[in-house]
């Protein structure tokens, strides 16, 4: 019976998020919105799940998945999350979070994507002037989210993110909202979440900046005027997540969870991703495995898999640690490895 509820809802998930095959739902807008590190998957745990994790969230990296689930965490948790993402570019989380009784849960967290120094080069310096620069990206978030009852938990994160390249830049405001409910099914949850809602960003700064003579067909006029080319502004990438998570079983042997998420992104086409977590020796060890965008033509992501170790040391510190695998379909493998601390 617990299994029929979980595939019946199930269903009705795919339905939301993939079904419809309207002309409308074809226009994928691919490549046309801003700060698209924010899609960057957070987390070993959620990212050898296949991503499938806004039903799970209950960790630090819950402010990017789903702050509805930061309710959920009951220590004082410090994470930190690094990978190596693409050859030349490094991805790293931070997050912090801290239960206030009587109040909720807050929440701090630092993303950045940060690339390795590269080399500048013009039409007449094909091989290099000897000059370098950078390219980065960065968000700084508060989160806040409150248990409403013993079943539902509702969370916001606001972000400010910032991408620069030389001597360029564009900045926008975001915000991420999120619920997270447990069922009246045994072992199911329900969990919803938009990300990144906000404003456009538009690139400015002294790289825009030109010669100009505004008034070619006159003479003696100021022929070298300063002037800046005027970029288009990109709105940002606002993704929708609808998950579910089924504690399949748990006994002395170890624990099953299951989840699916549904994504509805502004710039792509819908998608779906599994997970499946395995727990052993009272979650001394964890196995975890998914796959990444299902359903979704040219998709880029695909398997994933993992494991994590949580330890408690005499004085009560919980120590969560682990390595998550995340295939390409036509890049290098990415390799992550995450570090989380409970006091």
């Amino acid at each position: 019976m617990r299994y029929m509820n979980f595939v019946r809802v199930l269903f009705c998930l795919v339905l939301v998020v993939y079904g419809g095959d309207s002309a409308l739902s074809q226009v994928r807008k691919v490549g046309t919105s801003s700060a698209a590190f924010l899609r960057i998957p957070v987390g070993v745990r959620a990212g050898a799940m296949g991503s499938a994790f806004v039903a799970v969230s209950d960790d630090a990296s819950s402010m990017f998945w789903n702050p509805g689930g930061l309710a959920r965490v009951q220590d004082i948790s410090l994470m930190v999350d690094y990978s190596p993402w693409l050859p030349g570019v490094d991805f790293s989380y931070f997050g912090l979070v801290i239960p206030v009784p009587s109040f909720g849960t807050v929440g701090v967290n630092v993303t950045a994507l940060t690339s390795d120094e590269i080399e500048v080069t013009t039409v007449q310096a094909p091989l290099g002037t000897g000059e370098s620069f950078t390219a980065n990206s960065f968000a700084v978030g508060i989160a806040y989210s409150r248990g409403l009852t013993d079943r539902f938990s509702i969370g916001a994160n606001f972000k400010v993110v910032n991408e620069s390249i030389l001597n360029s830049s564009a900045t926008g405001f975001m915000l991420d909202i999120g619920t997270l409910y447990n069922t009246p099914f045994p072992g199911i949850t329900l969990g919803v979440s938009i990300s990144n809602i906000g404003t456009s960003m538009q690139i400015t700064g002294d790289d825009l900046n030109i010669r100009a003579d505004i008034a070619p067909q006159q003479q003696g006029d100021n022929q070298s005027i300063v002037a800046q080319l005027s970029t288009d502004d990109f709105d940002a990438p606002i993704i929708m997540r609808v998950g579910l998570a089924w504690q399949a079983f748990t006994s002395e042997a170890g624990s099953l969870r299951l989840s699916a998420d549904g994504l509805n992104p502004n710039d792509n086409a819908q998608s779906v991703n599994f997970g499946a977590e395995y727990s052993l020796f009272d979650r001394l060890l964890v196995l975890r495995g998914g796959f990444n965008d299902l359903f979704l033509d040219e998709g880029e992501m695909g398997l994933t898999f993992g494991f994590g170790v949580n330890l408690t040391t005499a004085n009560g510190i919980g120590f969560s640690g682990g390595y998550a695998y995340q295939d390409f379909e036509t890049l290098d493998a990415v390799n992550r490895f995450s570090l989380e601390l409970k006091f």
